[in-house]
């Protein structure tokens, strides 16, 4: 009976230390991605020079201060804005742009100027018919200084009383990246 008994107790903690070892760890089902670059290219519509904003940060937070290029923007002119956003971390680089494009009821940029005569309007939208930013209208009034803030949330409450209008404190949601451009306008 012993032997039965020895048997019986290495079975069963055999079962339990079996079953304690599963991982009970929840899987992420679309994790973030990094973030390394945003460029932000205005393009004038009447002519003149092309203009990139410019974050980069291959580090990561901390470490290496972020290089920043910011930009002047021609005084009363209307500009096609057109956002990338890469992970460099990578080789090659991922585009993280067609991430959100696909994504894109889940995401938001926002745009919020210090420059009262500068305005960004949205030119895409998603398949709700809420806006996304990865394209935009930008127009500039009188000459000017101050700075421009791009953000992208994910998982807005996108509605048509929220945040479809650009108001940022009705977003909820996370921030994936926030960027201050310096701005002159000329």
């Amino acid at each position: 009976m012993t032997t039965k008994l020895i048997a019986s107790l290495f079975v069963l903690s055999t079962s339990l230390f079996l079953v304690s070892c599963e991982k009970d760890d929840p899987e992420i089902p679309n994790e973030e991605e990094l973030i390394t670059t945003l460029n932000y290219t205005l393009t004038p519509q009447g002519g003149g020079d092309t203009v990139t904003l410019s974050f980069q940060d291959l580090d990561g937070d901390g470490g290496n201060a972020p290089v920043i290029t910011s930009g002047t923007l021609a005084a009363n002119q209307s500009y096609t804005g057109s956002l990338e956003l890469l992970n460099e971390a990578e080789s090659p680089a991922e585009d993280i742009t067609e991430e959100i494009r696909e994504e894109d009821e889940e995401h938001q940029f926002f745009f919020l100027s210090t420059i009262s005569d500068l305005t960004i309007a949205y030119s895409d939208q998603d398949a709700d018919g809420n806006p996304v930013g990865l394209t935009s209208t930008v127009s500039t009034g009188a000459a000017a200084a101050g700075t421009l803030t791009i953000t992208l949330i994910h998982e807005p409450a996108k509605s048509a009383s929220g945040v479809a209008g650009g108001a940022i404190a009705n977003a909820s949601g996370e921030t994936d990246i926030e960027v201050t451009f310096s701005i002159n306008v000329q």
